[in-house]
């Protein structure tokens, strides 16, 4: 697989870079591949939830550090990890070296839309303060599948409308050139032919 066939995103913030593409697993299903990397002490995402998707992945380089539902790990290059759908789960690189990773996301649904927004958002905002405008939109419209533990569900459920409403009538989701609109966030590149569930994961995300 070549750079140039897959999509390249990046958080000028942490150094996280992340290659994206779908292709398809042996049994006909959808999958995202992924393809990331992480400068040494940087974190990963906050605590977080997919819902339908699990993700597979094999350190390449340097240390993962992940906690999954509570369960802390650290895994170095040649091993291999598992984010179940459903699970909260978070990572960052434990070693004092490039952390990188591969793997696949399967069922593919909406997360390489997802992960498109997030990055553009945090792209476009300060360190450590993203639009919470724009990452309720994402929220909202990624609700039934992505779950960022950022706050409680019955708080989120409360004040991510009021923040879109209030977005709306600041002309923030004018057009479709803001950060992380969903006209912005292309469903990634093919790459064929696939892997399979016994093959590498995904992990990054």
């Amino acid at each position: 697989m070549t750079e140039e066939r897959e999509l390249r995103l990046e958080n000028r913030h942490t150094g996280e870079v992340l290659f994206l593409s779908r292709t398809h697993l042996e049994s006909g299903e959808e999958a995202i591949r992924l393809r990331g990397s992480l400068p040494p002490g940087g974190d990963g995402p906050p605590p977080h939830i997919h819902t339908r998707e699990t993700e597979r992945g094999t350190v390449l380089s340097g240390k993962l550090g992940a906690v999954v539902e509570g369960r802390e790990m650290v895994l170095e290059a040649g091993e291999e990890f598992v984010f179940p759908a459903g699970r909260m789960h978070t990572w960052w690189n434990a070693g004092d070296e490039l952390l990188e990773t591969e793997g696949i996301a399967y069922p593919a649904a909406d997360l390489d839309r997802y992960l498109q927004a997030m990055f553009a958002v945090l792209k476009a905002g300060k360190a450590g303060r993203p639009s919470p405008f724009y990452m309720a939109h994402i929220a909202l419209r990624h609700h039934a599948t992505q779950y960022a533990a950022i706050m409680p569900k019955p708080i989120q459920r409360f004040l991510f409308p009021v923040l879109v409403a209030l977005g709306r009538l600041m002309g923030k989701f004018r057009g479709g050139d803001w950060p992380g609109s969903p006209a912005s966030c292309i469903e990634t590149p093919y790459v064929e032919p696939g892997i399979t569930q016994q093959g590498v994961g995904s992990g990054v995300r």
